[in-house]
């Protein structure tokens, strides 16, 4: 049964890589889309709507929403920066896109969160989502941010928020971290469906592959209907594992990896 048949959903973020496959998937589901990029956007069907947009205007946002019965956040910058950037982007836009489906009656917010909210967490370690946050940098402490006020909007406004800590997204694993961390495309457009149809008010999960060697758990995504099918294995094992008690985030997780990016002024 196709629960998302008819419904119509705002993409934020549309133009990126999972974005435009999000959205040619739930074309296919008879999804009614609005898409919300900064860059151009090319529809991908008779119901995709492309809106030139910006996560940091409030009013446009609200206005885009409007009729939708949910948001997938994908929007903002997707790596690490300078804080003051992140800062804008990443933590007040996606309050603003929660303020926003508050304000025009939208019933649920998928968030793209980050498995980099748990980076510094060894690779000894398996993590699952009860534990506290241990970003490998800036992004990640933005994305906790993000995860944080997805949470007051369920408590405190009563907006059903679903927090999907994506792994790492690629045709196919191409280092010895992505033998841990892969999300395969499919296994993406599993998560995300998932993820817009639970049952549940609030939830968290990581959305990464069945990966014999992952790092995180999928107990919490099994609760809301995700279960991945793709193994990181299937593509071979050749990549040398990575040094026992070092950080998941691997280089995302060393200081130059920050200082660089920070601005000086």
């Amino acid at each position: 049964m196709n629960e998302l048949g008819g419904q119509r959903w705002a993409v934020t973020g549309a133009a990126g890589n999972i974005g435009r496959a999000l959205r040619e998937f739930l074309s296919t589901q008879a999804v009614e889309l609005v898409s919300i990029d900064l860059a151009e956007i090319t529809a991908v069907s008779m119901s995709d709507h492309p809106v030139r947009g910006d996560v940091r205007d409030l009013a446009g946002l609200e206005t885009a929403f409007a009729d939708c019965s949910g948001v997938v956040h994908l929007g903002g910058l997707p790596d690490e920066a300078d804080f003051h950037d992140l800062a804008e982007v990443n933590i007040v836009g996606t309050y603003h896109v929660l303020e926003a489906a508050r304000r025009a009656g939208v019933s649920r917010v998928v968030y793209a969160s980050s498995n980099r909210v748990t980076g510094f967490y060894d690779t000894d370690t398996t993590v699952d989502e009860s534990m506290p946050p241990r970003p490998d940098g800036f992004y990640g402490a933005s994305k906790v941010a993000g995860e944080a006020l997805c949470r007051l909007y369920a408590d405190k406004f009563h907006l059903s928020t679903i927090v999907i800590r994506i792994g790492s997204y690629e045709q196919a694993p191409g280092s010895a971290r992505e033998l841990h961390t892969w999300l395969s495309p499919d296994d993406a457009l599993r998560a995300f469906q998932a993820a817009m149809t639970a049952p549940q008010q609030h939830a968290t999960f990581y959305a990464v592959s069945q990966n014999t060697q992952r790092w995180w758990s999928l107990a919490s995504a099994r609760t809301v209907g995700f279960v991945p099918v793709d193994n990181a294995e299937a593509h071979g094992d050749h990549y040398s594992d990575l040094p026992a008690g070092q950080p998941q985030g691997g280089l995302y997780a060393s200081a130059e990896y920050s200082l660089d990016r920070m601005r000086t002024d």
